[in-house]
């Protein structure tokens, strides 16, 4: 019953976007539409990313890459199929094709984390970290030079298909699947291997599998978060894809707290909405701050919450504990 339950607000919760979708988003703003959409997209990118950086407990630098063949080959095959039949464009049809984009961009970014992790993920720390860096430049450059998809100058008049219900959608789908990843056995066995790989080896994990799927589930996950921006910028250039893209995931995964769901998500919106409010700070002085500002906060929350946000508790069990520490306190109080 509690599992049909807690179902139940999954359910809820892709209601309630599609109810916004049809009935409040043409009333937003564009402007502030725009930052919810990039929110959105932001929030399956960190929560991926945390899957194998939080949970897993490895070092990955390259998420920025997965994201970038996911948006190419997503866009390069939803121009082709609205070349080939216009009808694509129009009604249901755009929204079969954005589902196909999604998966196509998906798959392709998953086959990409398998090619990456299968090697990589026998190291460990700081040489995973700079293989998976090294795997993001490689991308980009590679992009560069493909003609097909516009190389240095860009791909663009890529077909708007991402609407708030798609992004929103699978920003469900995405916090679902982490989710009851985390919750299932298979999730257990990826936080053994982040506490103590070398006793989870000796209890029977095979930890190389393991880290290995994590790697191509937030490979996928990356994939489809770049379909999602691609078809709603409608631009693509290698200039986006850059390291400091990769890093701006890792601080969202870190402020939110490494191994919370509902933090990297929430830090991931604050992130994104910081980012705009700067944007005149940024106008005013010629200088872009942001990346800065972000590191001073990195620098903070170190100082005073080494764990993130939330440490490794969920939004709710965090809720339930600072109720709990409250009416301690009044009883503390009360008795006195």
């Amino acid at each position: 019953m509690s599992a049909a339950f807690r179902s139940r607000y999954w359910v809820i919760a892709l209601a309630c976007v599609w109810l916004i979708q049809f009935v409040a988003i043409d009333q937003v703003d564009p402007y502030y539409f725009s930052i919810i959409m990039y929110a959105g997209i932001n929030v399956v990118l960190a929560v991926s990313l945390n899957l194998v950086n939080g949970f897993t407990g490895q070092f990955s630098m390259g998420h920025a890459g997965f994201m970038s063949i996911g948006a190419y080959t997503a866009a390069y095959f939803s121009k082709n199929m609205i070349a080939a039949d216009p009808q694509w464009a129009t009604g249901a049809m755009s929204s079969v094709l954005i589902l196909g984009a999604l998966l196509t961009g998906g798959l392709t970014a998953a086959f990409a984390g398998l090619i990456v992790g299968l090697p990589s993920l026998r190291l460990k720390g700081d040489y995973l970290a700079i293989v998976t860096l090294g795997f993001g430049e490689i991308i980009r450059v590679l992009i560069l030079n493909i003609e097909t998809v516009g190389g240095a100058r860009g791909y663009a008049d890529i077909p708007l298909l991402s609407t708030f219900g798609w992004v929103y959608s699978w920003v469900v789908f995405t916090l679902f699947v982490i989710w009851r990843l985390v919750h299932s056995p298979p999730g257990r066995a990826l936080m053994s291997v982040r506490e103590d790989e070398i006793a989870s080896e000796s209890m029977g994990v095979n930890t190389t599998r393991t880290k290995v799927g994590a790697f191509v589930i937030g490979a996928a996950f990356a994939g489809t978060g770049g379909a999602l921006f691609g078809h709603f910028l409608r631009y693509l250039n290698p200039a986006i894809f850059d390291f400091n893209r990769s890093f701006e995931f890792i601080i969202m995964v870190v402020l939110g707290g490494m191994g919370s769901i509902t933090g990297s998500a929430i830090a991931a919106i604050l992130l994104t909405v910081l980012k705009e409010a700067l944007r005149p700070l940024q106008q005013l002085t010629q200088i872009d701050f942001r990346m800065i500002i972000y590191s001073l906060l990195l620098i903070a929350l170190m100082l005073t919450r080494p764990n993130g946000l939330f440490g490794r508790r969920e939004l709710p069990s965090l809720m339930s504990a600072l109720k709990l520490r409250r009416k301690r306190e009044e009883s503390v109080r009360g008795a006195s």
